[in-house]
């Protein structure tokens, strides 16, 4: 494999495999200590990397601490929260509708309706979402509180991607990310440190939370950068197509996690609308 490749693969690979980092994680810490530690192990770090330092206008900084809260706090917190009542498998699958609530969220701020190509992806992408989610809707209350969460994450997801374009284009993302980061890391403590402090710590949940917050909230997004400046924003994007696979994949054969056909053949219609979307853009 060329590292070209390998380049425009990894952060779909790792941001897959985040799911099973969290549900790991979720054995010796509560919800709110998961989001909490990824945040930290991210934004140290992304501290690392001498671009993260480059300066960034006052005048931006009310927005980026926006992004902190729609990109890092709100998102991280509510995915360990659906996990304790969803499958990894499914919160990842379900997370194959990105470009779909991205989408929507810009078309509602521009108030410009997308072209026809696009809409026609963005119904199949809701279609393939709602099928997705279908057979978890069905398991009770509680596993339809999970999937509202990953609904409500995904579409904050959208606002910050919308808010973040310009900033990344104005300094670059590396410096964005990691100020919003340490944004994140401020307001998602308050909810994160007592988790922290009654953790049960073994070494497996501790290696997952060690790779999901330096993989999996910093060098994917490095990754990520990197890629979008060699091969262009839209190539690198479709590296996001992996993430439902990925999550799907390591949840059956390593959690030995239980998904519905309804649900897998909706992830293949959600991942279908969002090529064709791509396509149409």
């Amino acid at each position: 494999m060329n590292s070209g490749l390998l380049l425009l693969l990894a952060p779909g690979l790792i941001w897959g495999a985040s799911f099973l980092f969290i549900a790991e994680g979720l054995q010796a810490i509560g919800p709110s200590g998961v989001g909490f530690v990824r945040i930290c192990i991210g934004f140290a770090t992304l501290a690392m990397f001498p671009a993260a330092r480059k300066t960034v206008a006052r005048e931006d900084w009310g927005k980026v601490a926006l992004l902190g809260l729609l990109w890092f706090a709100f998102p991280l917190l509510l995915f360990p929260f659906a996990e304790q009542r969803v499958s990894s498998a499914m919160t990842g699958m379900l997370n194959g509708a990105n470009p779909i609530f991205a989408t929507v969220v810009a078309a509602w701020l521009m108030k410009r309706w997308p072209s026809r190509g696009v809409a026609v992806g963005l119904a199949i992408g809701v279609f393939g979402t709602v099928l997705t989610a279908l057979p978890s809707l069905g398991e009770g209350r509680s596993s339809a509180l999970g999937i509202g969460m990953i609904v409500a994450a995904l579409t904050s997801y959208g606002f910050a991607l919308s808010l973040a374009r310009s900033l990344q284009q104005k300094y670059g993302g590396i410096p964005v990310i990691w100020r919003a980061q340490g944004v994140a890391v401020l307001m998602v403590g308050p909810f994160g440190v007592p988790d922290l402090l009654t953790a049960h710590w073994s070494l497996e949940p501790l290696l997952c939370l060690l790779a999901l917050g330096s993989f999996g909230t910093a060098i994917a997004n490095v990754l990520m950068a990197a890629a979008a400046g060699r091969f262009g924003a839209a190539r690198a994007s479709g590296t996001t197509f992996l993430i439902p696979v990925v999550a799907l994949i390591l949840g059956v054969l390593v959690r030995h996690e239980s998904v519905a056909w309804v649900s897998v053949a909706g992830c293949v219609v959600c991942l279908a609308g969002a090529w064709v979307m791509k396509r149409a853009v």
